[in-house]
């Protein structure tokens, strides 16, 4: 279950941070609990995906961006995300994350997010990430402009723009199977 309680006492805890930014850093800190756990008694990959969400909720009130949502009836999405897991996070430590956004494009932004314990990096995010209307996609230079944001992005990093340029070539819908003879059929299980 999504931990509502935990975002709305982020949130709260939030209200009181100075205002930032668009592309400013934002640091949160967060505590792995017992339920965030696997099997294996460490952060759990979804969860992580879930501590990165409520980044996203506090640096988005931070910038102005929750108000904007609300006056303008938009939502948010995630269009698609590449994560890297280095360091295991156990029970009871306490984790300071780190997200900024680092540009858009003329349909998305991207997001960088890390989490450290003890000063050692366990896990960093890059998300792509879109605002939507019943219309569509808004486009991330008007969400900006409704922040009060009025320049152009900032240049994206080379690996972030290679990221960009690599999942433009990825097929979509995607292949049922790469390997997979022609005319076989799988199974029903």
């Amino acid at each position: 279950m999504y931990p509502f309680i935990r975002l709305a006492w982020q949130l709260w805890r939030t209200r009181v941070a100075p205002p930032m930014g668009l592309t400013d850093l934002h640091v949160s800190h967060h505590h792995c609990l017992p339920w965030d756990l696997d099997g294996f008694l460490e952060l759990n990959n979804g969860r992580t995906l879930t501590f990165y969400d409520i980044g996203r909720f506090t640096a988005g009130q931070r910038m102005g961006l929750s108000g904007a949502l609300r006056r303008r009836r938009w939502g948010l999405a995630v269009a698609g995300a590449s994560v890297r897991y280095r360091r295991r996070v156990t029970a009871f430590q306490k984790i300071e994350m780190r997200t900024r956004c680092v540009g858009w494009d003329h349909k998305f932004v991207y997001i960088v997010q890390s989490m450290w314990v003890k000063g050692t990096c366990t896990s960093q995010a890059l998300l792509r990430t879109a605002v939507t209307s019943r219309a569509g996609t808004v486009e991330p230079v008007e969400v900006a402009r409704e922040i009060g944001y009025d320049g152009p992005s900032p240049a994206l990093p080379d690996w972030v723009a290679g990221w960009i340029a690599t999942e433009g070539t990825r097929p979509w819908p995607p292949q049922d199977a790469v390997d997979v003879p022609e005319g076989h059929v799988p199974p029903v299980i």
